[in-house]
Parts: structure tokens; C-alpha cells; sequence
């Protein structure tokens, strides 16, 4: 494990990855002064890292040499809730859906845009810095205050059945994430419907229809395809 010194007011981030290159163009990336950049070059040493820094976004591999990193998320979640990201070439659904379930916030498919890995870095950190949901949630054009159990589009209230009002509000409440279908089913409909897909997708179409400006091409309920949803 090395780490750059900075200052401590730096967002913590910390790398697990056995590619040196991987870790050198992170390096580069990251370590300009926003951030202050610790490595690790396999599970045991990230988890390890994990408790010694208590990184605020750990960015990973799930090829590491010791420990799948599948299993590595699974035993940070066991007691940290930190923001995970995933940085993989797998580009396999299941081994998203996989490494998704088991406790990642995020997953980007190697190679990725350096814009893109900056955006989520500071998505992921701005929802973990927030203790407790704000009352009122506002995206552009969309309100929802989950006080009043009101939910607005360009200043007009959309009437949501009880089940589109849970759906938009676990998505609300994990806005940034990607939820997997099965996490989704589970918390909005329990376990008797992890088999229904369908289900879920009736819901987001009705969902979209009520909230986006053209259902047909979303700005807010974003498609993972084979995966899950995330607003955005």
C-alpha cells in the first residue's frame, strides 16, 4: 500500500488493483490535488488498506490475484459503507449484476472516459457525505418531498400510485447508484417477485411516463441494460 500526502480535508481514495499500469494511470488521474490517492495491489492488502484509511470511494479490480473481487466487496460490506466503485473489463452482465448485489455502488467497464470516472467519483461522494436524505429532492425539472408525499414536474403535482411513489423513492434515495432488478424487486415487492422482471418493468414505463419530458429517451431513470436503473 503507498499513498500520496496531502492534505486531510482531501476525499480519501483508495485503489485496489494488481495491474500497475491501472494504478499509475489512476494515479495521474486522481492525484492533481482534489484527492488524496492510497493503492493497493491485491484483496487482502485492500482490505486491509480499508481499515487503516477509511477511504471515502474505493476504486476496484475484480481480476485480483489472491481474492475475487466479488468477494473482497463482500467483506468491506460486512462493515463499511463505503462507496464501491468497480473497474473491470468483465463486461459480462452477470459478473456486473454479481459484483452489484454483493455490495457496489457503481460499475464502469475498462476502458472508461476519465470524465465520466471524475462524474461518478463526485456523485457517489456527494449522496455518502449526506447523512440524512433532504427532505425536498430536486433534479432539473423534477421535485419530490418526501414530507408531503408530493411529487412535482415543471411546478405540477404527478399523481404516482403507492408503487411508483416507493419505486421513485428507493431510486431517489440511492440517486447516482445503479439498483440491480433483484434488489429492486425485493425492497418494492419482496422476494415472491425476484423471478418477475416484468413487474418492474410495467412500473418504469408508467414511472416514465408520469415524470420524463419524452419517455422514449429518459434524462432521469437511466437503463443498465441487463442490470438494473439508476437516476440520474
Amino acid at each position: 500500500m503507498s499513498a500520496e500526502h496531502s492534505s486531510d480535508h482531501k476525499p480519501r481514495i483508495l485503489v485496489i488493483d494488481d495491474e500497475p499500469a491501472i494504478r499509475r494511470f489512476l494515479h495521474t488521474v486522481l492525484s492533481g490535488g482534489e484527492f488524496t490517492l492510497y493503492e493497493a495491489e491485491n484483496g487482502h492488502a485492500g482490505l486491509s488498506a480499508t481499515a487503516a484509511v477509511r477511504p471515502e470511494i474505493i476504486l476496484m479490480d475484480l481480476g485480483l490475484p489472491d481474492l475475487d473481487g466479488v468477494e473482497v466487496i463482500r467483506r468491506i460490506r460486512e462493515w463499511s459503507p463505503v462507496p464501491i466503485i468497480v473497474l473491470s473489463v468483465r463486461e459480462r452482465e452477470t459478473d456486473k449484476i454479481a459484483a452489484l448485489d454483493a455490495g457496489a455502488d457503481d460499475y464502469l467497464t475498462k476502458p472508461f472516459g476519465v470524465g465520466e470516472l471524475l462524474a461518478r467519483i463526485r456523485a457517489h461522494l456527494r449522496r455518502s457525505q449526506q447523512e440524512t436524505p433532504e427532505p425536498v429532492f430536486r433534479l432539473d425539472d423534477l421535485e419530490m418531498n418526501l414530507e408531503l408525499r408530493r411529487v412535482t414536474v415543471q411546478d405540477r403535482e404527478v399523481q404516482l400510485t403507492p408503487t411508483e411513489y416507493d419505486l421513485l423513492k428507493l431510486l431517489v434515495s440511492h440517486a447516482g447508484k445503479v439498483l440491480t432488478h433483484r434488489h429492486i424487486l425485493n425492497r418494492i415487492w419482496g422476494p415472491a417477485y425476484l423471478e418477475q422482471p416484468h413487474v418492474l418493468r410495467v412500473n418504469i414505463s408508467n414511472l416514465r411516463r408520469k415524470i420524463e419530458t419524452d419517455p422514449a429517451q429518459p434524462r432521469h431513470i437511466m437503463t443498465e441494460p441487463g442490470v438494473g436503473y439508476r437516476l440520474v
